[in-house]
């Protein structure tokens, strides 16, 4: 792939548990001669090798440490350390405060901590944080999830791919969108809980996410198990006025060429709307 494209494939985008044909989030960020594991949730690491083995990774980055985002981390250790994998040097693992030792309880056996380290090079994320894989750059943002959670923004070549991990709509992610290429948005939540705060978008919500960072396209990802994608992107579209998409497993959305190209099972909405 040219180095001034950015490409994201979707791995999956179940939520809060596989679906028999679709893992949790997880994406293969590919941009400026890099390839990013961007999430690492339940089954995502079995599509991942149809495009990058472990050993070919430049870095991993995870949003948030939630098991729906994460738990395929657990099995990369063990085929990073004690498998075929070989690589000169820790693969770089890019995630919230805390993300080691929350391996490392889970894989430890005995007296001894497990050698997180071995396999991964880590690096604690906080707002702002600046990363370079390649000539690609990755910029990470606080946003609102209960928790210690981020969304990321990848560019190269001028162009800009911002992923919003699990967020309540917050002013931080609008900033953080603004004027991206493409925005793949959560959309977790038919409506929004009766008694406790949000920690997700609406379709609706994440289509007015786009339209106030004003970008170019919009993806929805991370939907409920009882919204459906052609309903979600519609419900979306209602709110915001250029292409939307569903990120459907599998589907490739590419950013560089002439016109922006996705290839996935629902196809892109455009609806014209007055400010």
């Amino acid at each position: 792939m040219a180095d001034d494209l950015l490409r994201l494939t979707v791995l999956g985008s179940a939520t809060p548990y596989p679906r028999a044909d679709n893992p949790c989030s997880g994406y293969l960020l590919e941009g400026g001669g890099a390839r990013v594991w961007v999430d690492a949730g339940s089954g995502t690491l079995g599509p991942l090798q149809r495009h990058v083995g472990l050993g070919e990774l430049d870095a991993i980055w995870i949003s948030h440490l939630h098991a729906d985002h994460t738990a395929d981390l657990l099995t990369a250790y063990y085929g990073l350390l004690y498998a075929d994998v070989r690589r000169p040097a820790p693969l770089p693992l890019y995630g919230p405060p805390g993300i080691a030792d929350r391996l490392a309880g889970f894989l430890t056996n005995g007296p001894d901590r497990s050698p997180v380290e071995a396999a991964f090079e880590v690096h604690e994320l906080y707002d702002g944080h600046r990363a370079r894989a390649g000539a690609l750059g990755l910029t990470s943002g606080a946003v609102s999830h209960g928790m210690p959670a981020f969304a990321l923004r990848a560019e190269s070549g001028g162009r800009s791919l911002v992923y919003s991990g699990d967020t309540a709509p917050c002013p931080a992610l609008t900033r953080f969108a603004e004027d991206c290429t493409l925005l793949v948005c959560e959309a977790d939540s038919s409506a929004h809980p009766v008694d406790a705060e949000p920690v997700h978008h609406t379709p609706e919500e994440a289509g007015d996410t786009a339209r106030a960072a004003r970008a170019g396209r919009l993806v929805l990802t991370h939907l409920g198990r009882d919204l459906d994608p052609a309903e979600a992107v519609s419900r979306a579209s209602s709110r915001f006025p250029g292409p939307v998409e569903h990120a459907a497993p599998g589907a490739v959305f590419t950013l560089g060429q002439a016109q922006a190209v996705s290839s996935g099972s629902c196809r892109p909405v455009s609806r014209r709307q007055s400010p």
